[in-house]
């Protein structure tokens, strides 16, 4: 009578082995997935980045824009505050 003890038989471990590998499969990607696009989310622009931005856009002329560089690169003078 029955399967002798072993319920569903191989068919019913093989289902499971299946579905718990789907899970920690699920668990593994999502976890690579949102730890590779974490940081990139995170990350907000440096200076250069903005001014570059700017200058792109046309808020900036390029007269402008070289001085602003040359204050991020420490090359010029940074006006002293009063």
């Amino acid at each position: 009578m029955g399967w002798g003890g072993w319920g569903h038989g191989w068919f019913g471990l093989l289902w499971m082995v299946l579905f718990w590998g789907a899970v920690v499969a699920a668990i593994v990607f999502a976890t690579r997935w949102g730890i590779r696009e974490a940081p990139e989310r995170r990350r907000s622009p440096d200076a250069r980045e903005i001014l570059a931005e700017r200058f792109a856009r046309g808020e900036i002329s390029a007269e402008e824009y070289r001085e602003r560089e040359a204050v991020l690169a420490g090359e010029a003078e940074r006006p002293r505050a009063t």
